[in-house]
């Protein structure tokens, strides 16, 4: 039984604007390093073996932070935890594509990847973890939008509405069946010092 812990990386300054990101490889900002540092703290006491983040500027800071926080050993970048392509829309906000677009913008083609290929190369990499990483615990940083679409395919109870939060932290063991221990756990944001 393999257990990954999936994070989404810290807040950046497009967050905030409500700015598409995608492959833009947009830094973390100053609260973004804060949630790192605390969800690092509130992790540093468990059992995890190996740290894996998208490479993209935002994740891979998390991952960092995370890592040297809670003192994990190993951490590698995987192309394959990038969040989805946004093609045009990224650096837009909700109101810009509106206004570029029309209200049905996003049913265009505007380069955006397809979900399929998405959950072809997510499912792919969590295969390879299984095989890589049995009986161990792997924690894994990536993106929003990425991490609901794979959620959706392999857990059919996930609600995909769910707005998964910044530096939020879900725990699934695959065995081979994915269950979920608990989703979008952001604990180490509430506590106060």
């Amino acid at each position: 039984m393999t257990k990954i812990g999936i994070i989404r990386h810290g807040t950046t300054e497009w967050n905030k604007l409500g700015r598409a990101q995608g492959n833009s490889n947009i830094p973390l900002d100053q609260d973004g390093r804060v949630q790192a540092m605390r969800l690092g703290a509130r992790i540093k006491d468990e059992n995890w073996d190996v740290i894996y983040t998208s490479p993209l500027a935002r994740a891979l800071e998390t991952a960092q932070i995370i890592q040297d926080s809670a003192a994990l050993p190993e951490l590698h970048m995987d192309n394959r935890l990038k969040e989805i392509g946004g093609g045009k829309i990224e650096g837009t906000t909700h109101t810009e594509r509106i206004e570029a677009w029309g209200e049905n913008w996003a049913s265009l083609d505007l380069g955006m990847e397809p979900t399929a290929a998405v959950i072809e190369r997510g499912v792919a990499f969590f295969e390879d973890i299984a095989v890589k990483h049995p009986r161990e615990s792997v924690l894994v940083v990536s993106h929003g939008s990425f991490i609901r679409h794979l959620l959706i395919e392999l857990l059919p109870e996930f609600d995909g509405q769910i707005q998964l939060l910044n530096t939020s932290l879900s725990i699934f063991t695959i065995d081979p069946v994915w269950k979920a221990e608990f989703i979008n756990c952001v604990l180490h944001l509430e506590e106060k010092n």
